[in-house]
């Protein structure tokens, strides 16, 4: 028995040290990762500065590959003329100091790197503070930056004006399921089918913070039978949130449906400490007009696009272009009703 006591003790006491020096090691690493992308920050910057001050192009050139050798057969491949050149750059495009300290507690110099090739600077940091936020891995930052997350929430929040921040943050319009491998015509069982079984991406699509509920709903109302298509929870949110596929464009009486479904959940699957459940439509194409006549957001009802594939680059800025402007003429016309 006391042999017995002595193992248990012995094991319960070698899982505790291992988590001790597991959690010592996590923190370890993310300390000498923060140190070395502000080491890189500060070569860079170092370097920036004295080919500045020399203001010869010959001189810089001639610079930068002498140092990187050195600095190479002492220090190893890190400093490399091609990393120290990426060094340079990304002190130059992430210039504010204090911002990089920031992120560099959350972001790997992996990270930092993708982010280095993009031309546009709110996009670059758009990206690092979701990676940052979001503790997304490199891997999940290539996706986003592949999918164009960025320009996708940039029409969201031209179309999801009316929302709270938190709920319009929260979602993004449209929503690329190009991983569905679908044909152009297919039925939306088919679709939802899909969903289900990439559920894993489609919520990372969706967002941090989703958790999946239940697929085709079930609601007894009035003896009807009625299915909603897929229910989540969204713990930043504290809310559930209602999701309905529609193959066509969105019709008027889908606005109808989606609220008789958020009553229900609301009067008989809501708990205690939870906001009222939201709902997101989601439409091969959302008639932004209808969206607003029929003010979807007073009953905490969203409707976004799916894409089944991008868009060339030329296309998505075009559309995110006249969304703005449109969004621009509203405000206008709003502010010119409010002094009439």
């Amino acid at each position: 028995m006391s042999s017995e006591l002595d193992i248990t003790f012995h094991n319960n006491l070698f899982n505790e040290l291992s988590f001790l020096i597991e959690q010592s090691k996590q923190k370890v690493a993310v300390v000498a990762n923060s140190t070395l992308t502000l080491l890189f920050w500060q070569v860079g910057k170092r370097i920036n500065e004295e080919i500045l001050n020399n203001e010869r192009a010959e001189y810089g050139k001639a610079i930068v590959s002498t140092l990187s050798t050195q600095l190479e057969n002492k220090y190893g491949g890190n400093f490399h003329e091609k990393n120290v050149r990426r060094m340079m750059q990304f002190a130059e495009q992430f210039a504010d100091f204090e911002i990089v300290v920031t992120l560099s507690r959350q972001l790997s110099w992996s990270h930092f790197l993708n982010l280095i090739p993009l031309k546009n600077h709110e996009a670059k940091l758009f990206y690092a503070q979701f990676s940052a936020k979001e503790s997304w891995s490199v891997r999940d930052l290539r996706k986003q930056i592949a999918t164009k997350a960025f320009e996708r929430t940039e029409i969201a929040n031209s179309q999801l004006t009316n929302f709270s921040p938190d709920i319009k943050n929260t979602f993004k319009d449209p929503y690329l399921l190009d991983f569905l491998n679908l044909k152009n015509t297919y039925l939306e069982n088919d679709l939802e089918r899909a969903i289900l079984q990439e559920l894993e991406a489609f919520i990372l699509e969706l967002g941090k913070g989703f958790a999946f509920m239940e697929r085709q709903k079930r609601m007894i109302i009035d003896g009807d039978d009625f299915y909603l298509d897929l229910l989540f929870y969204n713990r930043k949110l504290k809310r559930l949130v209602a999701i309905e596929l529609k193959i066509g464009k969105f019709e008027a009486s889908h606005k109808g449906q989606m609220e008789l479904y958020l009553k229900w959940l609301n009067k008989y699957e809501k708990q205690e400490g939870e906001n009222e459940p939201i709902g997101l439509i989601l439409c091969a194409e959302s008639n932004k007009e209808q969206v607003e006549l029929l003010e979807m957001h007073k009953d905490g009802i969203m409707v976004a696009e799916y894409w089944t594939e991008l868009p060339s680059k030329a296309e998505l800025e075009a559309k995110v272009h006249q969304l703005l402007i449109e969004a621009r003429e509203r405000i206008e016309r709003n502010r010119i009703q409010r002094f009439v």
